[in-house]
């Protein structure tokens, strides 16, 4: 039995999606055009991302979105990153495999945006003042 790394399914994923840059993501989201999801883990969104995004992690995202009537419209523009783009090309494949037809991964993830200088919504800092 070939067995297939985490890597190599990632690989096969990015092979089969479109994805982005984070200036395209960019433009798409001062643009209004896509729904913006964040497929980290709780803690991660927490600790900051992008604005607009709505949080559901890799691991229940399937669950999520079958569950939700706001998101059964499956022509709904999908812009989806995680933290360094492995995450949201698996969830962008599966997406596809759910029938939503315009989906873009964020090529490089979260931490590729903070590096080209996106906007990032953050927690309010603790003063202990």
């Amino acid at each position: 039995m070939l067995k297939q790394t985490a890597h190599d399914l990632v690989m096969a994923a990015k092979a089969q999606i479109q994805e982005c840059t984070p200036q395209q993501a960019a433009e798409q989201l001062a643009a209004g055009q896509r729904l913006v999801l964040d497929v980290r883990e709780a803690d991660e969104y927490a600790a900051g991302h992008l604005p607009g995004a709505v949080n559901i992690p890799r691991g229940v995202l399937e669950f999520r979105l079958s569950a939700d009537a706001a998101m059964a419209n499956s022509a709904q523009p999908l812009l989806v990153y995680c933290k360094s783009g492995g995450r949201s090309a698996l969830a962008a494949r599966v997406l596809q495999e759910m029938g939503y037809s315009q989906v873009l991964s964020v090529a490089g993830g979260f931490d590729a945006c903070v590096a080209a200088g996106l906007p990032v919504a953050a927690p309010p800092s603790i003063s202990y003042s």
